[in-house]
């Protein structure tokens, strides 16, 4: 089997390989990690979950027959480990696959419940051309590569057996098994376990399937210029909608059209003024007066004067935009606008 996959196992102090204990304890690295051990040494691991019967036999797994609770579970595997006939157990406390490479899953307390002496095994797998392990990959995608690469190098370290300290809890023993095991093999030890590990891979599919969310690769800047819908249709368009509305009372001089069509890009109020602000943004203004306008609210009122200044006051003609002689009045002047407006776009 190791010809036809590729494979080479190296270890090292093999002389501390299985020394009168039952319990292995390894780093989880490939879907094989248990086949490879169990070539230099008889274990069995038992199956946590998967398809059982023939593809459970045929992967070189132990079928336990449990499919309750893990309470079940280490019950039925200290019944196992009370007869000396039986192999030792190889266990993976992380849960899940990782490359080996970054850190440690927090291990799970329970497969340190079940003897109170564990032995850890470092595993280090490295392959040519292809990542040994690619996150949210099935087992049969990780079989195909390793016909495909020429071969895949499994080294395994055996460490001495580690003993469950006095009054040591289960949780304090994984904790201190898998400090071990990090420094072992150079990685840090994490706290992330392996449902975080499941979310984070649900988020990642989720947002590479939103109709805005950017490649990683991509800035935000150099999306493609969508059109803005109308209000009305999808959950989005409604969101732009609104957020354009709080742009018009501050800017209500600015055609609503150019508002939402900026907003689409940015998708955040307050870019969107500093845009309009700044110039980044060209448009031509109303020509519609402030009386044509809904009025506003007395917080917003207030909040008009405070930004419009000069033109606050109220007239029976249009105001007139006055500059400042110097630039600098002129500059300090805009930056104060700007500053009012950001104050209120963000109440």
């Amino acid at each position: 089997m190791c010809s036809v996959l590729g494979l080479l196992v190296r270890q090292s102090d093999p002389r501390l390989r299985g020394a009168g204990t039952r319990v292995f304890i390894a780093n989880h690295v490939t879907p094989f990690d248990h086949n490879v051990v169990s070539l230099l040494t008889s274990c069995n691991t038992p199956a946590l979950s998967g398809a059982s019967g023939f593809i459970c036999w045929s992967r070189g797994f132990m079928e336990l027959g449990v499919t309750g609770s893990r309470a079940e579970l280490v019950d039925s595997l200290k019944e196992y480990s009370a007869h000396q006939g039986n192999p030792p157990l190889l266990l993976f406390p992380e849960e899940a696959a990782t490359n080996g490479r970054a850190g440690l899953l927090r291990f799970s307390s329970w497969p340190f419940s079940i003897l109170d002496e564990v032995q850890p095994v470092a595993l280090q797998v490295r392959r040519p051309l292809v990542a040994v392990s690619v996150a949210d990959s099935s087992w049969i995608s990780e079989l195909l590569w390793t016909f495909f690469v020429p071969f895949t190098v499994y080294q395994v370290r055996w460490m001495p057996s580690v003993p469950r300290q006095a009054d040591e809890r289960s949780e304090d023993f994984a904790l201190r098994v898998q400090e071990l095991l990090a420094m072992e093999l150079g990685v840090v030890s994490t706290r992330i376990t392996a449902a975080d590990r499941t979310e984070h891979m649900k988020r990642l599919r989720h947002t590479s399937r939103l109709p805005f969310a950017p490649a990683s690769s991509q800035r935000p800047a150099a999306r493609p210029r969508v059109p803005p819908s109308l209000p009305g249709g999808a959950p989005e368009d409604v969101r732009v909608v609104a957020m354009a509305q709080q742009v018009k009372e501050v800017l209500p001089h600015v055609p609503l059209e150019v508002i939402r069509t900026d907003l689409v890009q940015t998708n955040c109020v307050d870019t969107t003024i500093a845009n309009l602000l700044e110039g980044r943004v060209s448009f031509f203004p109303e020509s519609k007066e402030t009386e044509d306008l809904p009025a506003p609210s007395t917080s917003q009122a207030a909040a008009a004067s405070g930004i419009q200044g000069s033109v606050a006051a109220p007239s029976s003609k249009p105001a007139t935009k006055q500059f400042a002689k110097s630039p600098v009045e002129r500059h300090l002047s805009l930056q104060e606008r700007k500053r009012a407006l950001y104050d209120y776009a963000r109440r």
